[in-house]
Order: structure tokens, then C-alpha cells, then sequence
């Protein structure tokens, strides 16, 4: 039971890191210095996406669900709902640099728009 949560817990985190590096960037026109965490965020985002990579949290996730028993992706809600979000069977290498491609324009775009909009990040 416990390393079933320890599992779920892990991908809720991976989800919302993905969203925060992919969306983040409309969370530093209210908060400037967010920049400082999100920059680094999407940026790691992208370079696992373009080497091809996972996410150190992948491992630690299907090492909790062997130890909780189960097999990985196929018994609960956040299994059932969320991991297809972070694991489409249709992932290729293709889509994967797309991912990355995708992740660098949204946010150069947002940071790019801030700028042009005369609101200077400070980022002291």
C-alpha cells in the first residue's frame, strides 16, 4: 500500500512538472521571479525530450510499483488517467524532439512577449 502511494505521489509530481515547464511562463507575468525556477525547469524538460531521455523520476515510480506488487500503469485512477499524459503509447523519437521543439517555442514565446511588452523579468 505504501510504495502504491509512493508510486502515485511520484507521477502527480511528474505531472505537474511537466505542466509547470511547459505552462509556467504565464506564472512569471505575476510572479518575476519564478523565471529563476522555470527557466532551469524548461530547460530540462527540453534536453530530456531532445536526448531522448526519461525523467530520473520514471525509475523511482516503477520500482515502487514492482515493490508494491503491481504491475506499472494498469491499476488505479492516476495510472489510468494521468501516466497516458507523460507516457503516450504513441511516443516516438520524432515526436519526442516535436516535444522539445514545442516546450522551447511556448516558452522563448512567453518570455519573448514579456520582453517585448516592456515589462523587464527582475530577476534580483
Amino acid at each position: 500500500m505504501l510504495y502504491q502511494l509512493l508510486a502515485d505521489i511520484i507521477v502527480i509530481v511528474h505531472l505537474a512538472f511537466v505542466l509547470f515547464a511547459v505552462l509556467g511562463g504565464f506564472l512569471v507575468f505575476t510572479w518575476k521571479r519564478l523565471a529563476w525556477l522555470h527557466v532551469p525547469a524548461f530547460l530540462w524538460a527540453a534536453l530530456i525530450e531532445f536526448a531522448g531521455g526519461i525523467c530520473p523520476l520514471t525509475p523511482w515510480e516503477n520500482r515502487f510499483r514492482e515493490l508494491a506488487g503491481a504491475t506499472p500503469y494498469r491499476t488505479d485512477f492516476v495510472a489510468h488517467y494521468l501516466l497516458p499524459l507523460l507516457y503516450p503509447a504513441t511516443l516516438t523519437r520524432n515526436r519526442q524532439i516535436f516535444l522539445g521543439a514545442l516546450v522551447l517555442s511556448i516558452n522563448v514565446g512567453i518570455y519573448g512577449w514579456l520582453l517585448w511588452q516592456g515589462r523587464k523579468v527582475n530577476l534580483r
